[in-house]
């Protein structure tokens, strides 16, 4: 049987800086009243079961969310199907059935905005009384923001710097992390590779994972080595968007590895985002793309090994 535990629950999107202020609370409420600590997460946004043409933007894929919940130092990951069975559910049967009865919860932390249950209509209070008649302590955590900034650190918030502005700078800062993308390299048009920038085209491993705004990155590009097996991060810039000095119509993702020599096809590069260039634009001729292209490249360089930079 599954020890007394202290726990918390929600999707965990991003598992950014207010969900591991949740986390870290709830394990050291955890080793005060001797209880494992347990986090609970489901393998799906529930609004996918209802919507199947939702596209929800993910901040993490469920293998990376499951990955970073397991190195936060807590005891058990329980990842919950998201089934109808489970959405129909009243708030007091789900702490019944689920969390008293099958994970022996004692102790339930929950952020300042969450809700769960049928219909999502009962409240903190509402928790706190079935708590109460079920034996299961209820509390809540403060709503969390970052110093220097005039908005709280929450997953929508999040999304929107990454796909409203490519502020991949700003978002790790929120996620405690820079944020990731990976991907397969695909075959593309060769046009990098003509003007002596060969980039490799890739596609997102996970459909769901949000793509941050059209723009040019300074990133990390992380290849395992096919001969021995390990991974190194290589530097590299990012271009998102449509290729318009091309006329473009296609949404693409290349990345060019800087005197990178060797043959990518079929392989999955990891993406690091560091931060944000400029916006992608159109230039009058091939030669003043690459004469930007040039100057892009230094300037990815002294972000990457921390030179000053003056940004346009």
């Amino acid at each position: 049987m599954m020890p007394h535990c202290a726990a918390t629950i929600g999707v965990f999107d991003g598992v950014h800086a207010g969900h591991r202020q949740v986390i870290k609370r709830l394990i050291s409420d955890a080793q005060f009243h001797h209880l494992a600590s347990m986090v609970i997460t489901f393998d799906r946004q529930p609004r996918q079961l209802f919507d199947p043409e939702f596209h929800p933007q993910l901040l993490t894929t469920q293998e990376e969310k499951e990955r970073v919940l397991e190195q936060l130092g807590i005891d058990f990951l329980v990842v919950l199907p998201f089934t109808q069975e489970i959405a129909s559910l009243s708030a007091h049967a789900f702490m019944k059935q689920i969390l008293k009865e099958r994970l022996n919860v004692a102790l339930l932390q929950i952020g300042y905005d969450n809700r769960f249950g049928h219909d999502r209509k009962e409240g903190f209070d509402d928790y706190v009384r079935y708590g109460q008649e079920l034996g299961i302590m209820v509390l809540r955590n403060i709503k969390l923001s970052c110093q220097g900034y005039d908005f709280s650190v929450c997953s929508s918030n999040i999304r929107s710097l990454l796909y409203d502005n490519g502020d991949v700078e700003t978002a790790a800062v929120f996620l405690e992390r820079p944020y990731q993308l990976s991907g397969k390299v695909m075959p593309g048009e060769h046009i990098g590779h003509q003007l002596g920038f060969p980039t490799a085209n890739l596609q997102p491993d996970d459909p769901f994972k949000l793509i941050p705004a059209s723009g040019v990155y300074a990133v990390w590009a992380q290849v395992v080595d096919q001969t021995t097996h390990r991974s190194s991060n290589l530097p590299a810039m990012m271009n998102i968007g449509t290729r318009p000095t091309f006329d473009g119509r296609s949404r693409t993702l290349e990345v060019n590895i800087f005197d990178f020599d060797g043959d990518l096809y079929g392989q999955t590069v990891l993406i690091t985002f560091i931060a944000r260039l400029r916006e992608e634009r159109k230039f009058e001729s091939p030669e003043a793309l690459v004469s930007q292209l040039k100057e892009d490249r230094q300037t990815c360089l002294d972000l990457l090994y921390n030179k000053s930079v003056n940004r346009k």
